[in-house]
């Protein structure tokens, strides 16, 4: 097993304000060390509970969020998610470390650059695929980018990728992470609602709340367990705490 990042260290209690976006944020505003000791880590959690934000801020003081954007634009007087970086303390295997920060968002762009430099240079689509990425689905290309690039040994974090792929992709995406991370050619750090994704045997997940970030296992998650009651009653779903009723009959 090849590990290049084992830990990072949050530094809330060095925090300069905590009003602002991202130090506003309540999982940060404890000062905690999260340790990794598996090919895969997940962070899980409600939106804006910091999950994505730590990944980015991660990638970025990693040196490896090259192409990376702003997941949301930002509303006046926040700050990027980046600027978390600095409060962050990590530690590396080996010093500075390859590897890169993929964003469903963003991909579409990045597949058009790749499709322009295959143009020039036909050789390069051996590394995703084969074949132009922007002719594949939006899921396609993302798949066949991964299993590409995953090839090239590194540390990769990985910001809700499930949000462009079906659940069979999924699945396929599952498959992806367990054999690059097994082989020892990988390390990912993932945030993902998805609960096929944090399946993965063996990974470690960590619960993002407002009462700061814990370790957790795959069957207390909130994503499983709404899934496996959704699946088991769907209809009291609907009528029930997580929907509306129907509006009555005059």
């Amino acid at each position: 097993m090849t590990l290049w990042l084992t830990a990072v260290e949050i530094r809330g209690h060095e925090f300069r304000e905590r009003a602002r976006y991202p130090f506003n944020i309540a999982s940060f505003q404890q000062s905690r060390t999260l340790t990794f000791s598996t090919p895969v880590s997940f962070f899980v959690g409600e939106n804006g509970s910091g999950k994505s934000t730590l990944v980015q801020a991660l990638a970025h003081r990693c040196g490896l969020d090259l192409w990376a954007q702003p997941k949301r634009r930002l509303r006046a007087g926040e700050l990027p998610p980046t600027a978390l970086a600095a409060y962050l303390e990590v530690a590396l295997q080996n010093g500075p470390v390859r590897g890169g920060l993929f964003s469903a968002e963003v991909f579409r762009n990045w597949a058009e650059f790749l499709d322009d430099v295959t143009e020039i240079d036909p050789g390069q689509a051996k590394y995703h695929g084969c074949s132009r990425l922007t002719y594949r689905s939006h899921g396609e290309g993302i798949l066949a980018y991964l299993r590409g690039r995953y090839r090239t040994p590194g540390l990769y974090f990985l910001d809700e990728p499930e949000s462009a792929l079906s659940p069979a992709s999924q699945l396929e995406l599952l498959r992806i992470l367990d054999g690059f991370g097994r082989s020892g050619q990988a390390q990912f750090v993932i945030a993902t609602h998805s609960p096929i994704l944090m399946a993965l045997p063996e990974s470690r997940i960590f619960h993002f709340s407002d009462s700061g970030i814990s370790e957790t296992d795959y069957a207390s998650t909130e994503h499983f367990r709404l899934y496996r009651d959704f699946l088991d009653n769907p209809g009291s779903f609907v009528a029930g705490p997580y929907g509306m009723r129907p509006p009555s009959s005059v």
